[in-house]
């Protein structure tokens, strides 16, 4: 039975509108999410490829019966893997619908990246509100920030649980928290005064921020393929202690 809407990445927010009074009942379906504990690899992409890309490819074919369509961002909002992926998927039969949101004018604030929030309730918050902002009920304060985290949602969620609450949130994400996420000049701002992690997903091309702003920021510089090896744990925890 077709129950589901999938996406990824911000699709824009007239689309989520229209399909959502067309199929008010669908549930929303996050292809980004690693379900490979029983989602198979389907051997489409290569071995040595962007884990995000491979499961919304892995995940779209195993919940195939369930999709109703995908919405599928491909413009500076998501990548050009995005738009790849989009075509990989029309290719095989799926109903897909582009979407491009390249808006530079700020939608909402940026509350939830600078609050006391957990690290991880923090990132997991911003993107369940994506195609869900009006069930947002989740209660937070301001503070200051003693660290930042740059970048995309990590596949390995269970690292953002290393840092403390005082962690405030750069990069991609911070863009979508505002409804901006093709907003490069936001992507690339951070405070310079607070020590930041800077990641990225290994073979995504944001490595290149990450690393170029890692290196003029002082920050400390992560991808990560899968999952976080203990050596890459060990790496965050030192510099979050002597930072």
């Amino acid at each position: 039975m077709k129950n589901k809407i999938g996406f990824w990445g911000y699709p824009h927010p007239n689309i989520i509108k229209e399909l959502k009074q067309k199929y008010p009942q669908a549930e929303w379906f996050d292809l980004d999410f690693d379900l490979s504990e029983y989602v198979p690899d389907s051997n489409i992409l290569p071995e040595s490829y962007c884990k995000i890309i491979k499961q919304i490819i892995n995940n779209a074919i195993y919940y195939r019966d369930e999709l109703i369509t995908i919405a599928a961002p491909i413009g500076k909002d998501k990548c050009d893997s995005g738009w790849f992926a989009a075509k990989l998927l029309e290719d095989m039969g799926f109903d897909v619908i582009e979407t491009i949101f390249e808006t530079f004018e700020y939608r909402k604030d940026i509350s939830i990246s600078t609050s006391n929030l957990p690290l991880y309730d923090k990132i997991t918050t911003i993107t369940a509100n994506i195609p869900n902002p009006e069930i947002n009920t989740i209660k937070y304060e301001q503070c200051k920030p003693k660290f930042g985290f740059w970048g995309v949602p990590p596949n390995d969620l269970s690292v953002l649980r290393l840092f403390p609450n005082e962690t405030h949130v750069f990069g991609w994400t911070r863009c979508v928290e505002a409804g901006v996420p093709a907003d490069i000049e936001l992507e690339m701002y951070v405070e310079p005064d607070v020590p930041t992690v800077f990641y990225a997903q290994a073979f995504c091309s944001k490595t290149q921020l990450a690393k170029y702003l890692a290196n003029k920021y002082n920050g400390l510089y992560i991808d990560i393929d899968d999952y976080a090896t203990n050596s890459i744990k060990a790496k965050i925890e030192a510099f979050l202690k002597l930072r």
